[in-house]
This record gives structure tokens, sequence and C-alpha cells, in this order.
């Protein structure tokens, strides 16, 4: 284990009190908590209610929030991204017999098996454009900062998001100290890229251990799948409130501070 970063200083910024932080499609608080704790004007933002019954949590479309002008950071940890990514392009040329009600509801569903393919496949298509609406949206708020998260995306998704940019970086959560295999693209505004803060050595494949890493990609299906799969982990919340919020502030990086004591 090397730790290559370090969160020590201070529990609240300077000016942090200020600076109204926006955490969009969050109802665990586990980013929101983060740049609470380091004395930031932070909200979530979900159509679900907070899983802890927070009173900073703004209930609702997110979009509805994203042209005020309010925010000075927006950080998306989890859009819905099923159409967006790579895994799903598949489902643009042949669509699936049945929905995955982790994602959809359940009138959604009961519509969509009374389709035929033709009818399916215009499904597919339309959650495309409206997954691809709302990242476009996210990517062009009216924040001086932004971070959005995101898997890898097919050509079909670029092309739809104004003023696309590739991802900045892709990081996994052993990086900073959480045992799990989950790569989270970042595509960053005017961010600085996440440094690693606390890099374990991943088990070897095969091992029980391994397996243990892989619960995220390992989930079965449920109702509660997809909410348990975009639960921030709490490491990289961490290290998100520490860098990002340092940057937004003007502070200087906590490893630069180490490095001049």
């Amino acid at each position: 284990m090397s730790k290559i970063y370090h969160l020590d200083w201070p529990d609240r910024f300077p000016g942090a009190a200020d600076c109204p932080v926006l955490i969009g499609c969050e109802e665990s608080g586990t980013v929101r908590d983060a740049f609470l704790a380091r004395g930031f004007d932070a909200w979530s933002c979900d159509r679900a209610p907070d899983r802890n019954g927070s009173n900073r949590h703004i209930r609702g479309d997110l979009r509805d929030q994203l042209g005020k002008g309010r925010w000075r950071l927006i950080i998306v940890a989890h859009p819905p991204c099923t159409r967006l990514c790579n895994s799903g392009v598949r489902w643009l040329s042949e669509p699936p017999t049945k929905l995955n009600p982790a994602h959809y509801t359940l009138d959604e569903i009961g519509a969509y098996e009374l389709m035929d393919r033709d009818a399916r496949l215009e499904f597919m298509w339309a959650s495309l454009d409206e997954g691809a609406r709302l990242f476009s949206d996210v990517w062009n708020a009216d924040a001086e900062h932004v971070a959005a998260e995101n898997p890898v995306m097919h050509r079909h998704a670029k092309e739809r998001i104004e003023n696309y940019e590739p991802a900045a970086q892709t990081v996994q959560p052993w990086w900073f100290g959480d045992p799990q295999f989950k790569g989270t693209g970042w595509y960053l505004r005017k961010l600085p890229n996440l440094v690693p803060t606390n890099k374990l050595k991943p088990p070897a494949k095969g091992t029980d251990e391994h397996k243990a890493w892989s619960l995220v990609h390992r989930a079965p299906p449920g109702p509660n799948r997809a909410r348990d799969r975009s639960t921030f982990f709490p490491g990289m919340s961490e290290a998100c409130a520490d860098q990002w919020g340092r940057h937004v502030l003007g502070l200087p990086p906590a490893f630069e501070l180490e490095m001049a004591a």
C-alpha cells in the first residue's frame, strides 16, 4: 500500500461557506457530505428522496437546477448511462426482448412487452436521445466548473452531445483506498484530474479476494441493483471534495503543502 497524497489540511476550507456546490444524480449523499464536511454550501439532487432524509437534498429533475447560474461547481456522479455506454450499443441494432427493471418504470416495462421489434428499436433510440440530452445539459450547464461521470461512450452518443469532449481520465476506486474494481470516467471542465490518494495493490485474478473486489460487476439482478451500483465510494468522494474543492477556491493542493512543510 502506498500513500502519495494526503487529505489532512484543513477540515473546513476558508471561503467554502460562500461556494455553492451541486451534486446531481445522487440520493446517497456520499459526495455531498464530503463537501459539507469541508464547509461548502453543498446540495444533492435526484428524482428519488435522499436515502438518509437529509435536508440538503433537492428532489426533482436535475435539469431544473442547471441553468440558474447559482452553482460554482456541479458534479454529476451517476447520470443514467445505459444507452450511452459502449456495453449497450448492441441494443441499437437488435433490441432486447425485455427491459431491466433497475432502469425502467413498471409502466415502461409493461408497454415494452406489447411492442413489436420495430417499436422496441425505436424505443431504444429514443432512450439514447434522452440520455444524451441529459448529459449534454450537464456538460453545458451554467457553472464555472463541471465534472460529469460516465463510462466510455459509443459514437452515436458522442454525436448527440453538444460541445462533446473525451473523458479527461478514468480512475478506479482502489486508487483511493476502496477495495473495488469499477472504472469511472470523468469528463472535466476547468477542473484538474484527480490524483490517487491511497493506491491499493489489486488481488490476483481468480482469487476469492479478486471476486470480492468485483462485487459491483457481479451484483445480481434486482430492484436495488442500479442504486447499489451507482453509490459512490467514500475514498473517491473525499478526493473529489478535497482536490476539486481546493481548486475551485484557489487553495494549494494538499501535496504541495506537505512538500513545503
